[in-house]
């Protein structure tokens, strides 16, 4: 048999990629390089072939070579950022990915291959940017859309992740990953009823492991864990789970804290942390670390942790959202600028819209309970509820850029003016959710309470339920958070900052609602969980509607709902109860520094410290 020279060896070699054969392919490409060592093909068939092996060391150590030989071919330096970004080597693929760039690299896959680099180092600011280069050019890539949708989430652009993975189902490459990924994605940007479908079929595609566990974990979050539970078990017992590595473990810690095996989840929770080599993404398993050796009465070791749990988010958020990080926490700045009562006895209400033609406001410091009211009030029929939004956020851009000052000049906006913002207001309404004639929005967005002048303003006649809770209970439930906005989050970062922040926040509203006068009820939340009944009733009174049984039944109300975007979706749906009050007692030393500035509102509410 006559000897094959390198460019029949190649073909060889091609052939057995194309057939999944790379161990072949390997021998074929290696046997073409050593009878010509400049043979580009051969060179790139052979880190083809370590590529599909994973060794891409070595694959980078071929495409480097490939790339001396050829220096002005972008695709050999994409190659080389390629395997360099696989073998972890994230600011040498970054390096080489900007030589590609400078010979001319902008394909859909270029900036694809960037975009994961980026990811890998959490910069998900510049991830998203060359990810929305990388959908413009290649539109019907359903990992592209699915990937740039992750980097808006991440950077706290939610519009934009939504419009992202608009009709994204029908995409191109639709791989088991792709669709447990993306539909896991839009759950959590409170889409589940497109989210489960995704997941379900990801799962039953296949023998995928990882779309199973993200079934799992989307099953969880949406308060199903009976039939979590069991295909946990199933998927624990397969062969293919070992794949899963960490993922499986911190899901088996997360479902041992909501059954309530609070020492295994401790256990699964703290080898998950020590697992963790990055300092800055230690907090993601600290956090229901700290939940679960709270619920076990370990107090000085949850706090210990919340410590080292603040202190790995504020590393990760230099990374993730810098510009935050070096502005610090939120001096909430907004309570800087009150009403002038001169400008309030101005104010035009004509034309505004009556009670019934008005949202409810469901307003307070974060962690006060508003999420129980909510539910409870969304169980009556003539009321409906959507999750936080920024509705009313961007209702006071729309006034800033009239051009007046806020809140000192909100006489001149016209009514005209003013018809305009709660048109723009409603349209975003009606793109979250669908009013029946006869319902009423409930509008429950706790920090609304530093926009009552808007409120006030735009609705003068809504009705404003105000929750208040002890202020340690809601000042300890907030650093216990693991928050995702990165304001917020340094807000919360000790319990010093987070005090005044509280005590801010609540001299605001007063020092508003003295001179505004709108219509607000108090509810006080340990007097509503102890006494649920009699404090619906007296809200339904306020609310000026007939009563219905359902809003007695939060928790039947959260299991129809599914999806419950704030961090108590796993209370919600278990029977009122008043176990959540003085949960701060325990940690009243730590509480002594901060004390001073909760003072006024301990003795407002008469509350014992």
């Amino acid at each position: 048999m006559p000897e094959l020279d390198a460019d029949q060896l190649t073909d060889l070699a091609i052939d057995r990629l194309s057939a999944g054969q790379t161990a072949a392919a390997e021998t074929y490409a290696r046997d073409a390089v050593r009878l010509d060592p400049h043979h580009v093909k051969a060179l790139s068939a052979l880190a083809l072939a370590l590529h599909g092996e994973a060794r891409h060391a070595e694959s980078e150590t071929v495409y480097s070579r490939i790339a001396e030989l050829e220096p002005g071919e972008p695709m050999h330096w994409m190659n080389v950022g390629t395997a360099r970004r696989c073998d972890n080597r994230i600011d040498e693929a970054l390096f080489a990915f900007a030589r590609a760039a400078a010979l001319g690299a902008a394909s859909a896959d270029f900036y694809y291959n960037v975009g994961l680099a980026h990811i890998a180092r959490d910069d998900f600011e510049s991830a998203r940017a060359v990810f929305q280069r990388a959908a413009e050019l290649d539109p019907d890539d359903a990992e592209i859309r699915y990937r740039y949708a992750f980097c808006c989430y991440e950077t706290m652009r939610t519009d934009e992740a939504l419009a992202a993975l608009e009709g994204w189902e029908g995409g191109a490459g639709m791989t088991p990953e792709v669709a447990s990924g993306g539909g896991h994605l839009l759950m959590k940007l409170g889409q589940p009823e497109r989210a489960e479908p995704a997941v379900r079929r990801a799962a039953a595609a296949g023998d995928d492991p990882l779309a199973r566990l993200t079934l799992i974990q989307v099953l969880e979050r949406t308060n199903r864990l009976a039939e979590a539970r069991r295909l946990l078990d199933e998927l624990t017992a397969a062969p293919e789970s070992a794949q899963l590595g960490p993922e499986l473990s911190l899901i088996e810690a997360q479902m041992a804290h909501r059954e309530g095996r609070h020492a295994l989840a401790v256990q699964l929770f703290e080898n998950a942390v020590a697992a963790c080599t990055d300092l800055h993404n230690k907090h993601f398993q600290q956090f229901p670390l700290a939940k679960s050796l709270d619920a076990l009465g370990r107090h000085e070791d949850a706090y210990q942790v919340l410590t080292e749990a603040h202190a790995s988010q504020a590393a990760h958020l230099k990374i993730t959202a810098p510009l935050a990080s070096l502005r610090g926490a939120p001096a909430l700045s907004i309570a800087d600028y009150p009403c002038h009562p001169d400008d309030v006895s101005r104010w035009d209400h004509g034309g505004a819209p009556g009670m019934e033609a008005s949202p409810v406001f469901i307003v307070a410091f974060p962690r006060s309970g508003t999420t129980l009211l909510e539910i409870a009030l969304d169980a009556h029929p003539a009321l409906k509820s959507m999750d936080e939004q920024p509705f009313l956020q961007n209702a006071l851009d729309d006034v800033l850029a009239l051009g007046v000052r806020y809140p000192a000049e909100l006489a001149r906006v016209t009514p005209t003016q003013l018809d305009e913002v709660r048109s723009r207001y409603w349209a975003q309404v009606r793109r979250k959710l669908s009013l029946e004639p006869h319902q009423r929005l409930i509008d429950k967005n706790p920090l609304n309470l530093l926009r009552l002048p808007l409120i006030a303003r735009l609705f003068p006649h809504a009705k404003v339920i105000l929750a208040v809770r002890h202020p340690c209970d809601v000042v300890l439930s907030c650093f216990m958070q693991h928050f995702r906005a990165p304001d917020f989050a340094q807000l919360c970062q000790d319990l010093p900052t987070l005090c005044a922040g509280y005590r801010r926040a609540f001299d605001f509203w007063y020092a508003q609602q003295t001179l505004l006068r709108a219509d607000v009820l108090e509810l006080r939340y340990e007097t509503f969980v102890a006494n649920f009944e009699a404090e619906m009733r007296r809200i339904i009174d306020f609310l000026h509607l007939t009563w219905n049984d359902a809003v007695l039944e939060p928790g039947r109300r959260a299991e129809e709902k599914r999806f419950i975007s704030t961090p108590s979706y796993s209370q919600v749906v278990q029977p009122v109860t008043a176990r959540a009050v003085g949960r701060w007692l325990p940690y009243r030393a730590q509480f002594a520094a901060a004390l001073p500035a909760l003072q006024p509102y301990l003795r407002r509410w008469d509350y014992d410290a």
